[in-house]
């Protein structure tokens, strides 16, 4: 029981500084926040599961790895989303579809 309150502890004081991190940096990506909620996660699973610090270490490392492509593919997900978006409202008002040019960021 006092492992379980430890740990929930710990867990609770890791979801608290992310979000405070996060909401101060505005810089954290998707993939970044993901490997360290899944990291966090991990470790707590892995600890109170293999009952040491070997079985934290790996949990988080699975975790934090979890963590990172399941931020990458919603990243990838929103991005997609606003290229359609962006497609769609181009073709109201030209009457076409972008062409490749269309995407060429301007040369500083």
């Amino acid at each position: 029981m006092k492992k379980l309150i430890v740990y929930s502890g710990i867990v609770a004081s890791l979801l608290f500084t992310t979000g405070n991190l996060a909401k101060a940096q505005n810089k954290i990506s998707d993939q970044g926040k993901g490997a360290i909620i899944g990291g966090a996660a991990g470790a707590v699973v892995g600890g109170i599961a293999g009952k040491n610090v070997g079985g934290a270490l790996i949990g988080g490392a699975i975790g934090a790895g979890g963590g990172y492509v399941i931020g990458n593919e919603t990243r990838k997900a929103r991005e997609k989303r606003q290229r359609i978006a962006y497609r769609e409202a181009y073709y109201k008002k030209h009457g076409h579809y972008p062409n490749k040019y269309v995407y060429v960021k301007p040369k500083k």
